[in-house]
């Protein structure tokens, strides 16, 4: 496998980033849309804490992404792909990058302006505050934190789809290049005669 991406394929390092954040933010979504209605315990305030350490693991992650994708490059669209929609999912990856950038800071914004306690991230090191605390600037954090993660989702869901679209029913390498060699077989086109 090549770390590299070619002009036809993912690479190792763009696949393994890629998969990775995926899940993370898969993760940390579902902790966040329960972590408000867990008891106030000790175990609450670890949740947090977790959630608050993979957020800011994933805006590293996330810019480590988008300086490999500048050095390695991107693979071209699949041969026969309309030309609108190449620009579409274009306009969709740089979308998908500032959400995954914006949403952690705005995270960190909200708990900063917030004034708890510092943030060890996972335990390890003191994460410095961006503001002096605010209420209202906490709360404007709060609300975008939220609405970035759902129009986050729905561009995920939309790439997703797009993905399988390619895979089910234009039968192509889309989806395939962005696996490891041999994971996923592309269905073969029915004839249509």
């Amino acid at each position: 496998m090549s770390l590299k991406n070619t002009v036809d394929r993912w690479g190792g390092v763009s696949q393994c980033l890629h998969w990775t954040i995926a899940a993370l933010i898969l993760l940390i979504g579902l902790v966040g849309l329960v972590m408000g209605e867990l008891p106030r315990s000790p175990k609450y305030f670890w949740v947090y804490t977790a959630h608050k350490s993979l957020g800011l693991a994933v805006l590293a992650l996330v810019v480590v992404r988008i300086g490999w994708r500048v050095y390695a490059g991107a693979p071209r669209p699949v041969p026969g792909t309309p030309r609108w929609q190449a620009l579409l999912a274009a306009a969709t990856h740089g979308a998908i990058y500032l959400l995954i950038l914006a949403i952690p800071m705005s995270g960190w914004m909200l708990d900063s302006a917030s004034g708890l306690r510092p943030l060890r991230w996972f335990g390890l090191v003191e994460v410095p505050k961006l503001v002096a605390p605010d209420e209202a600037l906490a709360a404007n954090a709060h609300g975008a934190h939220e609405w970035l993660f759902w129009l986050l989702m729905a561009l995920v869901v939309a790439h997703a789809g797009a993905a399988l679209y390619h895979h089910f029913i234009q039968r192509d390498q889309t989806l395939a290049r962005m696996l490891p060699r041999g994971w996923i077989a592309v269905p073969p086109k029915q004839d249509s005669r």
